[in-house]
Protein backbone atom coordinates (compact mmCIF):
# COMPACT_ATOMS: atom_id res chain seq x y z
CA UNK A 1 0.00 0.00 0.00
CA UNK A 2 2.55 2.53 -1.14
CA UNK A 3 5.46 1.39 1.00
CA UNK A 4 8.87 0.66 -0.51
CA UNK A 5 9.77 -2.96 -1.19
CA UNK A 6 12.93 -4.50 0.30
CA UNK A 7 15.92 -5.21 -1.93
CA UNK A 8 15.97 -8.89 -1.01
CA UNK A 9 13.78 -11.60 0.46
CA UNK A 10 11.90 -14.80 -0.39
CA UNK A 11 9.46 -14.83 -3.29
CA UNK A 12 8.03 -17.23 -5.90
CA UNK A 13 11.53 -17.85 -7.31
CA UNK A 14 13.02 -18.73 -3.92
CA UNK A 15 15.71 -16.52 -2.42
CA UNK A 16 15.47 -13.23 -4.27
CA UNK A 17 17.43 -9.99 -4.51
CA UNK A 18 17.04 -6.89 -6.66
CA UNK A 19 18.33 -7.58 -10.18
CA UNK A 20 18.09 -11.37 -9.94
CA UNK A 21 17.52 -13.01 -13.34
CA UNK A 22 15.93 -16.26 -14.45
CA UNK A 23 17.49 -18.92 -16.69
CA UNK A 24 16.53 -16.94 -19.79
CA UNK A 25 18.25 -13.82 -18.49
CA UNK A 26 15.04 -11.96 -17.69
CA UNK A 27 14.89 -9.96 -14.49
CA UNK A 28 12.69 -11.56 -11.83
CA UNK A 29 10.20 -9.18 -10.31
CA UNK A 30 9.85 -8.91 -6.54
CA UNK A 31 6.39 -10.45 -6.85
CA UNK A 32 4.69 -12.47 -9.58
CA UNK A 33 2.40 -10.25 -11.64
CA UNK A 34 -0.54 -12.42 -10.62
CA UNK A 35 0.38 -12.65 -6.93
CA UNK A 36 -2.30 -12.58 -4.23
CA UNK A 37 -1.81 -11.57 -0.61
CA UNK A 38 -3.82 -12.51 2.47
CA UNK A 39 -3.84 -11.65 6.17
CA UNK A 40 -5.73 -13.11 9.09
CA UNK A 41 -8.89 -11.14 9.80
CA UNK A 42 -8.02 -11.24 13.51
CA UNK A 43 -4.97 -9.10 12.77
CA UNK A 44 -7.11 -6.21 11.55
CA UNK A 45 -7.86 -3.57 14.22
CA UNK A 46 -11.47 -3.25 13.04
CA UNK A 47 -12.25 -6.99 12.99
CA UNK A 48 -15.74 -7.71 14.29
CA UNK A 49 -15.67 -9.12 17.83
CA UNK A 50 -18.36 -11.63 16.76
CA UNK A 51 -16.24 -12.89 13.88
CA UNK A 52 -16.47 -16.54 14.97
CA UNK A 53 -20.03 -16.42 16.27
CA UNK A 54 -21.95 -19.37 14.74
CA UNK A 55 -24.86 -17.00 14.17
CA UNK A 56 -22.65 -14.89 11.93
CA UNK A 57 -22.31 -11.12 11.67
CA UNK A 58 -24.35 -8.48 9.90
CA UNK A 59 -23.15 -7.96 6.33
CA UNK A 60 -23.29 -4.27 5.48
CA UNK A 61 -21.79 -4.17 2.00
CA UNK A 62 -20.86 -6.28 -1.01
CA UNK A 63 -18.21 -5.23 -3.53
CA UNK A 64 -17.86 -6.54 -7.08
CA UNK A 65 -14.87 -5.53 -9.16
CA UNK A 66 -13.60 -5.87 -12.70
CA UNK A 67 -10.65 -4.83 -14.83
CA UNK A 68 -12.23 -2.24 -17.13
CA UNK A 69 -9.96 0.14 -19.00
CA UNK A 70 -12.50 2.38 -20.73
CA UNK A 71 -16.00 2.43 -19.29
CA UNK A 72 -16.82 2.15 -15.57
CA UNK A 73 -15.96 4.76 -12.89
CA UNK A 74 -13.64 3.79 -10.01
CA UNK A 75 -16.48 3.20 -7.54
CA UNK A 76 -20.24 2.98 -7.96
CA UNK A 77 -23.09 2.25 -5.53
CA UNK A 78 -26.27 0.43 -6.54
CA UNK A 79 -29.70 2.00 -6.04
CA UNK A 80 -31.04 -1.16 -4.39
CA UNK A 81 -30.48 -4.93 -4.17
CA UNK A 82 -31.86 -5.75 -7.64
CA UNK A 83 -29.73 -3.04 -9.21
CA UNK A 84 -26.73 -4.42 -7.31
CA UNK A 85 -27.34 -7.87 -8.81
CA UNK A 86 -27.58 -6.22 -12.24
CA UNK A 87 -24.27 -4.39 -11.72
CA UNK A 88 -22.58 -7.62 -10.71
CA UNK A 89 -24.21 -9.53 -13.57
CA UNK A 90 -22.91 -7.08 -16.20
CA UNK A 91 -19.26 -6.87 -15.18
CA UNK A 92 -16.85 -6.99 -18.09
CA UNK A 93 -13.21 -7.59 -17.27
CA UNK A 94 -9.99 -7.69 -19.25
CA UNK A 95 -8.26 -11.06 -19.08
CA UNK A 96 -5.13 -11.44 -16.96
CA UNK A 97 -2.30 -13.96 -16.71
CA UNK A 98 -4.58 -16.40 -14.84
CA UNK A 99 -6.83 -16.90 -17.88
CA UNK A 100 -5.92 -18.91 -20.96
CA UNK A 101 -5.96 -16.66 -24.01
CA UNK A 102 -4.86 -13.13 -24.80
CA UNK A 103 -4.06 -10.84 -21.86
CA UNK A 104 -6.26 -7.72 -21.94
CA UNK A 105 -9.11 -9.28 -23.90
CA UNK A 106 -12.53 -8.07 -22.70
CA UNK A 107 -14.86 -10.80 -21.44
CA UNK A 108 -18.27 -10.86 -19.77
CA UNK A 109 -17.56 -12.04 -16.23
CA UNK A 110 -20.66 -11.86 -13.97
CA UNK A 111 -19.71 -11.09 -10.36
CA UNK A 112 -16.09 -11.69 -11.53
CA UNK A 113 -16.90 -15.30 -10.76
CA UNK A 114 -17.86 -16.95 -14.06
CA UNK A 115 -15.16 -19.64 -13.90
CA UNK A 116 -16.54 -20.90 -10.58
CA UNK A 117 -20.25 -21.16 -11.38
CA UNK A 118 -21.70 -24.65 -10.88
CA UNK A 119 -25.21 -23.75 -12.09
CA UNK A 120 -26.46 -21.95 -15.23
CA UNK A 121 -26.14 -18.18 -15.08
CA UNK A 122 -29.90 -17.60 -15.08
CA UNK A 123 -30.26 -19.85 -12.03
CA UNK A 124 -27.32 -18.17 -10.33
CA UNK A 125 -28.79 -14.70 -10.80
CA UNK A 126 -32.29 -15.85 -9.83
CA UNK A 127 -30.83 -17.14 -6.57
CA UNK A 128 -29.22 -13.75 -5.93
CA UNK A 129 -32.50 -11.92 -6.50
CA UNK A 130 -34.46 -14.32 -4.30
CA UNK A 131 -31.86 -14.14 -1.55
CA UNK A 132 -32.23 -10.36 -1.41
CA UNK A 133 -35.99 -10.68 -0.90
CA UNK A 134 -35.39 -12.82 2.19
CA UNK A 135 -33.09 -10.37 3.99
CA UNK A 136 -34.05 -8.23 6.98
CA UNK A 137 -30.94 -6.08 6.54
CA UNK A 138 -30.07 -5.52 2.89
CA UNK A 139 -26.37 -4.81 2.26
CA UNK A 140 -25.37 -1.96 0.03
CA UNK A 141 -23.84 -3.19 -3.21
CA UNK A 142 -20.87 -1.52 -4.89
CA UNK A 143 -18.72 -2.06 -7.95
CA UNK A 144 -15.11 -0.94 -8.21
CA UNK A 145 -12.81 -0.41 -11.16
CA UNK A 146 -9.19 0.43 -10.40
CA UNK A 147 -8.11 0.23 -14.04
CA UNK A 148 -9.77 3.14 -15.84
CA UNK A 149 -7.48 4.77 -18.40
CA UNK A 150 -7.31 8.00 -20.37
CA UNK A 151 -4.94 8.44 -23.31
CA UNK A 152 -3.40 5.09 -22.41
CA UNK A 153 -2.57 6.07 -18.83
CA UNK A 154 -4.22 4.83 -15.65
CA UNK A 155 -6.34 7.46 -13.93
CA UNK A 156 -5.85 5.91 -10.49
CA UNK A 157 -2.81 5.20 -8.37
CA UNK A 158 -2.71 1.67 -6.98
CA UNK A 159 -3.19 2.94 -3.44
CA UNK A 160 -6.25 5.04 -4.33
CA UNK A 161 -8.38 2.01 -3.52
CA UNK A 162 -8.02 3.02 0.14
CA UNK A 163 -10.10 6.10 -0.66
CA UNK A 164 -12.76 4.16 -2.57
CA UNK A 165 -13.02 1.65 0.28
CA UNK A 166 -13.25 4.44 2.85
CA UNK A 167 -16.04 6.08 0.86
CA UNK A 168 -17.94 2.78 0.64
CA UNK A 169 -17.57 2.22 4.38
CA UNK A 170 -18.77 5.77 4.99
CA UNK A 171 -21.80 5.21 2.78
CA UNK A 172 -22.73 2.17 4.86
CA UNK A 173 -22.73 4.42 7.93
CA UNK A 174 -24.45 7.38 6.21
CA UNK A 175 -21.34 9.54 6.54
CA UNK A 176 -21.04 10.68 2.93
CA UNK A 177 -23.35 11.98 0.24
CA UNK A 178 -23.77 10.51 -3.22
CA UNK A 179 -24.70 11.76 -6.66
CA UNK A 180 -27.44 10.03 -8.64
CA UNK A 181 -26.60 9.10 -12.23
CA UNK A 182 -28.39 6.70 -14.61
CA UNK A 183 -25.87 3.95 -13.83
CA UNK A 184 -25.78 4.32 -10.03
CA UNK A 185 -24.54 6.52 -7.20
CA UNK A 186 -21.10 8.14 -7.34
CA UNK A 187 -19.13 10.09 -4.70
CA UNK A 188 -19.23 13.89 -4.46
CA UNK A 189 -16.09 15.83 -5.21
CA UNK A 190 -15.95 17.37 -1.72
CA UNK A 191 -16.08 13.99 0.00
CA UNK A 192 -13.28 12.59 -2.15
CA UNK A 193 -11.22 15.75 -1.71
CA UNK A 194 -11.56 15.31 2.05
CA UNK A 195 -10.66 11.60 1.95
CA UNK A 196 -7.60 12.05 -0.26
CA UNK A 197 -6.32 14.70 2.12
CA UNK A 198 -7.15 12.64 5.21
CA UNK A 199 -5.56 9.41 3.98
CA UNK A 200 -2.71 10.57 1.75
CA UNK A 201 -2.32 14.29 2.57
CA UNK A 202 -2.82 14.70 -1.15
CA UNK A 203 -4.65 17.39 -3.11
CA UNK A 204 -7.42 15.84 -5.16
CA UNK A 205 -8.25 18.20 -8.00
CA UNK A 206 -11.49 18.82 -9.86
CA UNK A 207 -9.71 17.58 -12.99
CA UNK A 208 -8.90 14.28 -11.24
CA UNK A 209 -12.55 13.95 -10.32
CA UNK A 210 -13.85 14.79 -13.79
CA UNK A 211 -11.42 12.41 -15.50
CA UNK A 212 -12.39 9.54 -13.20
CA UNK A 213 -16.13 10.05 -12.76
CA UNK A 214 -17.36 11.58 -16.02
CA UNK A 215 -19.86 9.28 -17.71
CA UNK A 216 -18.50 7.94 -21.00
CA UNK A 217 -21.89 7.63 -22.66
CA UNK A 218 -20.72 6.05 -25.91
CA UNK A 219 -18.78 3.34 -24.06
CA UNK A 220 -21.60 2.76 -21.56
CA UNK A 221 -24.21 2.39 -24.31
CA UNK A 222 -21.95 0.04 -26.27
CA UNK A 223 -21.57 -2.07 -23.15
CA UNK A 224 -25.33 -2.14 -22.53
CA UNK A 225 -25.88 -3.39 -26.08
CA UNK A 226 -23.40 -6.21 -25.49
CA UNK A 227 -24.97 -7.02 -22.14
CA UNK A 228 -28.51 -7.07 -23.52
CA UNK A 229 -27.49 -9.74 -26.04
CA UNK A 230 -25.59 -11.70 -23.40
CA UNK A 231 -28.36 -11.61 -20.79
CA UNK A 232 -31.06 -12.48 -23.31
CA UNK A 233 -29.06 -15.46 -24.52
CA UNK A 234 -28.80 -16.70 -20.94
CA UNK A 235 -32.55 -16.15 -20.35
CA UNK A 236 -31.91 -14.24 -17.13
CA UNK A 237 -34.80 -12.92 -14.97
CA UNK A 238 -36.73 -10.17 -16.76
CA UNK A 239 -36.17 -7.66 -13.95
CA UNK A 240 -32.51 -7.42 -14.96
CA UNK A 241 -33.42 -6.58 -18.55
CA UNK A 242 -35.87 -3.97 -17.26
CA UNK A 243 -33.07 -2.33 -15.27
CA UNK A 244 -30.83 -2.41 -18.34
CA UNK A 245 -33.42 -0.71 -20.54
CA UNK A 246 -34.14 1.96 -17.92
CA UNK A 247 -30.43 2.66 -17.67
CA UNK A 248 -30.15 2.86 -21.44
CA UNK A 249 -33.00 5.40 -21.61
CA UNK A 250 -31.29 7.53 -18.98
CA UNK A 251 -28.01 7.56 -20.88
CA UNK A 252 -29.65 8.35 -24.21
CA UNK A 253 -31.52 11.23 -22.53
CA UNK A 254 -28.21 12.69 -21.31
CA UNK A 255 -26.66 12.23 -24.73
CA UNK A 256 -29.45 14.24 -26.35
CA UNK A 257 -29.57 16.85 -23.58
CA UNK A 258 -25.86 17.66 -23.57
CA UNK A 259 -25.08 16.66 -27.17
CA UNK A 260 -21.93 14.98 -25.91
CA UNK A 261 -20.60 11.52 -25.13
CA UNK A 262 -18.74 12.72 -22.04
CA UNK A 263 -20.80 14.03 -19.12
CA UNK A 264 -19.07 15.69 -16.18
CA UNK A 265 -20.08 14.53 -12.69
CA UNK A 266 -20.57 18.21 -11.88
CA UNK A 267 -23.61 18.09 -14.19
CA UNK A 268 -25.45 16.12 -11.50
CA UNK A 269 -26.62 17.09 -8.02
CA UNK A 270 -26.04 15.12 -4.80
CA UNK A 271 -28.98 13.51 -3.02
Amino acid sequence: MGKDLPNEGINFSGKWSLGKKDQEGKEILSAHKNARYTVKIEELPNANSHLHDPKGVTLSGIIYGGRDYETSPPVLEAFDWNHGVFMGATIESATTATIVGKVGERVHNPMSNIDFLVVPLNKYLSNHLRFGRSLKVIPKVFTTNFFLKKDGKFLNEKVDKKVWLSWMEGRVHDEYEAITTPIGLIPTYNDLKYLFHLIFHKTYTKKDYEDQFSLRLDKLLEKLSRMEKALKSEKVPSVLLQILRKQKRGLVFLQKKYKSDLISPFSFHSD
